[in-house]
């Protein structure tokens, strides 16, 4: 039944492909061979999503893995409707190891964790400890989402800020970019602490003021502070004092 499941929607999915957006996301996950992607807009799979059946759904995302970026994405959108909380956890850790790509990994956020926050702050502990770079990076989102505004504690930056990811590739503070797994799992500390500079200055400077982080990963928080446009011009003058210019 589920083979039959994964046959049926993948040909209603080839049918909305668009071609000039399949071009386009394949420029912008330059990690993901473009033949795995389809090219369907955003908005069209999360409506395909939102009103696939509800015993078709919970068969699809029980099938791992998929052959499409798409069909990962939309059993994403799938679990990101589960209501339970503890299903919903359950699904998720089951498509995580899976995830291969910034653009999955960043456009899932189900909506039920946000009623569940200490529970998922157990979840988050765990996947920021994970040697999977986007099990990682996905731990380091929900914690940017959810833990630096009213949730906040100092003890979350110190948990990001300690995030030692081990490349499978061997490489120096100038080669990092050309490391997929090291790159992606420090691009998002870089845009988790300029987040934090934005909400939590007066704790999160201190971490640039300590050097707590590799030249490539303090430049990136200092470069996405400045484009930030909820920190002043003031502070982004204070904050730009701690670029390294010797890379």
């Amino acid at each position: 039944m589920m083979k039959q499941i994964e046959k049926e929607i993948r040909k209603k999915l080839i049918e909305m492909k668009d071609i000039e957006y399949k071009n386009f996301q394949s420029k912008l996950i330059p990690t993901l061979d473009e033949k795995k992607i389809i090219g369907i807009r955003t908005a069209k799979l999360r409506n395909f999503a939102n009103n696939l059946d509800e015993n078709i759904s919970y068969e699809f995302i029980k099938i791992l893995p998929h052959k499409y970026f798409e069909e990962y994405n939309l059993h994403c959108y799938i679990i990101e409707r589960i209501k339970n909380y503890e299903n919903c956890i359950f699904y998720t850790n089951k498509i995580l190891p899976y995830i291969d790509n910034w653009a999955t990994c960043d456009t899932f956020s189900p909506k039920v964790f946000k009623k569940n926050l200490n529970s998922l702050l157990k979840e988050i502990k765990n996947w920021i400890k994970s040697d999977k770079p986007y099990i990682v990076r996905y731990g380091i989102g929900m914690l940017m989402k959810y833990f630096l505004d009213e949730n906040f504690k100092v003890e979350y930056l110190d948990m990001v800020s300690k995030i030692n990811f081990k490349s499978k590739y061997k490489y120096n503070k100038i080669s990092i970019l050309e490391c997929e797994d090291k790159y992606y799992v420090e691009m998002m500390i870089s845009w988790f602490f300029a987040t934090a500079l934005s909400k939590q200055y007066r704790y999160a400077i201190k971490y640039l003021e300590n050097n707590s982080f590799c030249i490539f990963t303090n430049n990136m928080i200092i470069k996405k502070s400045r484009e930030s446009y909820r920190i002043s011009k003031t502070t982004k003058s204070k904050i730009s004092k701690f670029y390294i210019r010797d890379i």
